[in-house]
């Protein structure tokens, strides 16, 4: 890292078919929200909503403010378009038994 002032992070938002991560060069002390804007992801994806959408770092939910580390990578998480644990009792409710990883057998 040449610039002690500043720091790398990656900002990451995945739809179903593709993943997008964005890597930053950012002023030490940036929030999460921040590198966010700068990245220019919610121009590339017009429905997130940070009010609604949540985040993390490396899969741990954590709030805008949070203030960046160097190489953190912030991912901006999207609903669920169905409840895991609704669809483990559909399966069971099925009588479908799930193998290692997901899915059914064959």
């Amino acid at each position: 890292m040449p610039n002690t002032n500043e720091i790398t992070v990656e900002i990451a938002y995945a739809l179903p078919d593709t993943q997008l991560i964005i890597p930053l060069h950012v002023k030490a002390g940036v929030t999460a929200q921040e590198a966010i804007q700068a990245s220019g992801m919610l121009k590339k994806f017009a429905e997130i909503d940070l009010n609604v959408n949540k985040i993390g770092i490396f899969g741990k939910l954590t709030k805008l403010d949070t203030p960046l580390r160097h190489l953190d990578r912030v991912e901006i998480y999207r609903p669920l378009i169905a409840d895991p644990k609704e669809v483990r009792k559909q399966r069971a409710a099925d009588g479908k038994v799930m193998k290692k990883g997901g899915g059914d057998l064959a």
